[in-house]
């Protein structure tokens, strides 16, 4: 791309967010989106983004694709075929709010609502903390936050169940109280409750790693869980204390020759470390967005410009009508540092895609200003 921080033009990210979007709908139809005919986070997080691209243009292809995807898998009944036993099944769900408030068709409230009653089912730490999937017992992952916490802030305001909210609150005080590294501000990817995890340290119960993706998901959902509370006080103060020592913290490690940030966030100068664009894309996206909304002051502008510049530059290679995203690991469980390291990667994969969609439409909403 070329372009230095001051010049790229303020239609740029929103042209990068379209193409990013036509990329995969010229590649598959939505109920090809892979996992194919899978309810799950993958397709979610892409389709969230896609979401965000309609919200702008208003061209009516990507809301047509995006009820395409859910009208493959939730029936006439409302019946939908979902993980029950895990967290990523929920975050999908954030979008049948908006699809309901546009068709009025009751089928979306319904799949909500088996979404819903899933979340009662859940295993628990004996703080009440949602363990991340059955498989993982005693597990929380930061990732989780992000899965579970806005579909149920919004799930709490269309139906009135406010102890949802406080829920979704004591899910990130467990976190923060058990997964932050005092030295570096970060947090730990995953805590074992019980401490028996290979990966856990015997005396916390946290994996060793500062994981870019699975902080990229706690900052987004941090940010997103404000944006949907809005101004009503519902003890979400704490949320933004968490935002504002959070972000410093990610800018500590943001890489001054590319803008970038690690697969492995605080060790950049090890040789088998390599640069990750879907952490860096979703870092671009709540330091946006906290800095739209002033919750950061405007310094931190330049880490978002420079952010952007190297999505653009190291990553991301330019077509006519799409785009080639690169960089992007796949999914990951929690782990030692040599796991996360020798993770493949692919190209134009739904974490990375949808990660980059969210961080360019953030972008697009600080300097369109």
């Amino acid at each position: 791309m070329g372009e230095t921080t001051n010049t790229i033009a303020t239609k740029t990210p929103l042209v990068m967010a379209e193409k990013a979007c036509q990329a995969l709908m010229k590649t598959f139809h939505p109920e090809e989106l892979p996992p194919a005919k899978s309810f799950h986070y993958h397709q979610g997080v892409f389709l969230y983004g896609m979401y965000r691209v309609y919200q702008e243009t208003g061209k009516r292809e990507y809301f047509d694709y995006i009820k395409g995807y859910f009208d493959c898998l939730i029936d006439e009944y409302g019946n939908l075929c979902f993980a029950r036993d895990e967290l990523d099944s929920t975050m999908a769900g954030i979008l049948l709010f908006p699809l309901y408030e546009e068709t009025k068709d009751p089928r979306y409230m319904i799949a909500a609502k088996r979404l819903r009653s899933a979340l009662d089912t859940l295993n628990r730490t004996s703080e009440n903390g949602f363990w991340h999937k059955e498989k993982y017992p005693y597990q929380m992952w930061l990732d989780g936050l992000f899965m579970g916490g806005p579909f149920m802030v919004l799930y709490s305001q269309h139906f009135h169940e406010e102890e949802l909210i406080q829920t979704v609150l004591l899910q990130e005080k467990l976190m923060r109280k058990h997964m932050t590294d005092d030295k570096t501000g970060l947090l730990y990817h995953a805590w074992d409750e019980k401490k028996v995890q290979p990966w856990a340290n015997a005396e916390t119960g946290c994996s060793p790693e500062f994981w870019g993706r699975s902080l990229g998901w706690y900052g987004t959902a941090l940010i997103d869980l404000l944006e949907f509370l809005g101004d009503r006080k519902r003890g979400q103060e704490q949320l933004i204390s968490s935002l504002q020592n959070f972000i410093p913290a990610i800018a500590n490690f943001q890489d001054d020759k590319t803008g970038l940030w690690y697969q492995i966030v605080d060790k950049g100068s090890l040789e088998d470390n390599w640069l990750e664009s879907s952490c860096s894309a979703l870092f671009l996206y709540f330091i946006s967005k906290a800095i739209e909304h002033g919750l950061v002051d405007d310094s931190y502008r330049g880490v978002a410009d420079k952010a952007y510049k190297g999505l653009l530059e190291h990553m991301v290679e330019e077509k006519d009508s799409t785009l080639i995203l690169s960089g992007i690991c796949i999914g990951t469980s929690a782990g030692v540092y040599d796991y996360y390291v020798d993770r493949p990667t692919s190209e134009n994969d739904l974490h990375g895609m949808g990660a980059f969609i969210l961080g360019s439409m953030a972008y697009y909403d600080l300097i369109k200003e």
